[in-house]
């Protein structure tokens, strides 16, 4: 296995073989067929989504692509921004702000019936829950909230909060982790990138489209490692504390993911603190994926 370059000096093939695109997922097909889609317009052996969206589900969906679909993982447990019309059964109430307060907390919430996973009650925190808009029965809402958070038993519970019920109408993923809206792109501008790239020799806009996978990382704590030691970690070794030169782990409790790089900035792998990265000797995290 050979260390990647630095993130900006990749060429195209590189590129699209651990990449990772911020995409608008169109209404209609599923999160699934989308990467598939994306698998096959990139070339790549894999593609994988950051976190299922319904197929009537538009918005933000960062897919990963190549080898970088080894690091899935690190879109488990982030946040999920959406904006939702709210289908009240009656007149939105004058105070349903202070209504909208009370489910700025952990609540219990069991999966629909056509739920892709098991209908166990869990717990999922609302960050942040505001009304954009308002008219008659219907609110404009704003929300963050934990990942496998059901936006759908959301309305309806504030539909039970209000006494005449309510449902989900539109809904638009705004948010997954550090990627949002401001920055997605959509199919056609993956298949014209693409298009430019291979038929002009120009990937001028592929590279808009797709960026390092190093940016689905960019939230975790940093260990950078030696090149020596980070082609040692290519080939299966743990992150040994002599191979640390730098690192960002202020604050950082025991058994969290990071993500190792070389000084020029390429990820080599995810891994789970356990030692002292100030060490002379010892293994300071456990290999979870190697990225290269």
């Amino acid at each position: 296995m050979q260390v990647r370059g630095p993130p900006d000096d990749r060429d195209p093939e590189t590129l699209l073989e651990f990449g990772v695109v911020n995409l608008d997922k169109p209404p209609g097909p599923s999160a699934h067929q989308v990467a598939a889609w994306v698998r096959d317009m990139a070339g790549v052996d894999g593609a994988a989504h950051a976190g299922t969206l319904d197929p009537k589900v538009t918005g933000c969906l960062p897919i990963l692509t190549g080898t970088a679909t080894r690091a899935a993982q690190v879109f488990d447990d982030s946040r999920k921004g959406y904006v939702t019309v709210l289908e009240a059964h009656a007149p939105i109430p004058g105070d349903f702000e202070s209504t909208l307060a009370e489910f700025e907390a952990p609540l219990y919430q069991k999966p629909p019936r056509k739920s892709a996973v098991s209908r166990r009650l869990r717990t999922r925190e609302i960050h942040r829950l505001d009304a954009l808009e308002t008219e008659d029965r219907r609110a404009l809402l704003d929300i963050e909230c934990d990942s496998g958070t059901y936006v759908r038993k959301l309305c309806h519970d504030l539909g039970l909060a209000l006494g005449a019920g309510a449902h989900m109408g539109d809904l638009r993923r705004t948010q997954t982790g550090t990627f949002d809206d401001r920055t997605l792109s959509t199919m056609e501008d993956l298949a014209d990138g693409l298009a430019f790239w291979r038929e002009e020799g120009d990937a001028a806009l592929l590279r808009e489209v797709v960026s390092p996978a190093e940016r689905a990382l960019a939230h975790l704590p940093r260990l950078t490692v030696a090149p020596s030691a980070a082609e040692e970690i290519a080939h299966g070794a743990p992150v040994y504390a002599p191979g640390v030169i730098d690192n960002e782990l202020d604050g950082v409790d025991e058994h969290a993911l990071v993500a190792c790089y070389t000084p020029d900035d390429a990820a080599v792998c995810l891994g789970y603190l356990v030692g002292d990265p100030d060490a002379d000797s010892g293994v300071v995290a456990e290999l979870e994926r190697v990225l290269v």
